[in-house]
């Protein structure tokens, strides 16, 4: 799930390398505690809302993680390439949390309110349609999708990021129905990493070349 299909070799200061296990063992670690504290009742008068939006926040925060390691590499000298596809897939693996607690705990599946609800919610339309496009990125994270697809196709797919960012934005400032604090200051940071990639493609972009007279 990320820009690039393969990486350059970076220069500047990289950060001691881990086992990219532990990124995944620590990056459940708020997946963990929610639920316990949902089984010790600890979340709030209407922990199944509670759970199902802070596990979708989780996700938006591991997306914005990911797109954040280019330009920290870009503008930083901070190399977190190598792990890019994990914290892509546990931002994947949130979504999906955030949409099992909807689906089970909050419609107990009940297939007519849900189509009703994706029909008549724009925010549950919005986020249905993020983590459709969220689902071929996790499935092609991988190294045989990368050479199955080619470099050039595979970065194309995954520039969907991008627009899945877009959509879990939206989709959160919909949820709370309100203009509070938290919600635009994710959209805000979105928009500065998105508009960072613009800018600097224009920036690279080659001027066409003049024909000889």
């Amino acid at each position: 799930m990320a820009g690039r299909a393969s990486a350059p070799a970076a220069k500047g200061f990289t950060l001691p390398q881990v086992p990219k296990i532990l990124v995944y063992i620590v990056g459940f670690i708020p997946a963990v505690w929610l639920f316990y504290a949902g089984v010790m009742d600890q979340l709030g008068a209407d922990p199944m809302r509670y759970l199902e939006q802070a596990l979708g926040l989780w996700a938006l925060r591991f997306l914005i993680a990911t797109l954040a390691i280019t330009p920290l590499r870009q503008l930083f000298s901070i190399n977190l390439l190598r792990y890019r596809r994990a914290i892509g897939l546990l931002a994947f693996y949130y979504a999906a949390l955030h949409l099992i607690t909807y689906l089970v705990l909050d419609q107990g599946l009940d297939i007519a309110a849900i189509v009703a609800d994706i029909v008549k919610r724009p925010y549950i339309t919005i986020g249905m349609a993020t983590f459709v496009i969220l689902v071929p990125l996790a499935v092609t994270s991988n190294n045989a999708a990368i050479r199955r697809m080619g470099g050039q196709a595979w970065a194309k797919l995954h520039k969907l990021v991008y627009v899945a960012a877009v959509g879990a934005v939206l989709h959160y400032i919909l949820v709370v129905k309100s203009w509070p604090t938290e919600p635009l200051v994710y959209a805000a940071i979105v928009a500065m990493l998105l508009g960072y990639r613009l800018v600097r493609s224009l920036v690279k972009k080659p001027s066409p070349r003049r024909r000889p007279a």
